[in-house]
């Protein structure tokens, strides 16, 4: 298996459905490489996915041959190579058809701070809840402190009936 921040080749129907079950679990955005290694464009597009997978830490970056896992190109439809399918919790978010390094880029850095921006508001909220729930108990805390108080001063000062005042 790659390591992180590599493109993972898939020769295996197991280890492409391993993949994408991975990728499904983690909710990662996947970026799959349908290729064919005797065409040309394919192996010029090649060193520039390679580059985008280490500048994209938060996103998979998996490599398919047509020829190798034919049924897996046919059923997500690729009908011709380069096909990049950009995936989420298995479904298709885009798609870029050709070698298209510009628009590949682009496409990336578009889901990745898509990514980025949900696990930040993810944290966010997590934050916001956390400090609205300790603020919460403070204040109930000192809602309770001062009740208590004021009842114990109340009774302190109530007057209180002794032997010596009914005779």
């Amino acid at each position: 298996m790659a390591e992180e921040n590599q493109v993972i080749d898939c020769h295996t129907t197991e280890a492409w459905e391993e993949q994408l079950h991975k990728g499904n679990e983690n909710k990662k955005l996947l970026v799959v490489d349908f290729t064919a290694w005797s065409y040309g464009p394919c192996q010029l597009i090649a060193p520039i996915l390679a580059e985008l997978a280490k500048k994209n830490p938060k996103v998979t970056f998996l490599k398919v041959d047509v020829d190798e896992l034919k049924t897996v190109s046919e059923k997500w439809g690729v009908d011709a190579v380069p096909t990049f399918l950009f995936l989420k919790e298995g479904k298709v978010v885009d798609k870029v058809v050709g070698a298209k390094k510009d628009e590949l880029r682009t496409k990336v850095e578009k889901h990745d701070a898509a990514a980025s921006r949900v696990d930040d508001t993810s944290r966010t909220g997590a934050t916001a809840k956390a400090t609205a729930t300790a603020c919460n108990s403070a204040t109930a805390t000192a809602t309770a402190t001062a009740t208590s108080t004021t009842t114990s001063t109340a009774a302190a000062a109530t007057p209180t009936a002794t032997s010596t005042d009914t005779a």
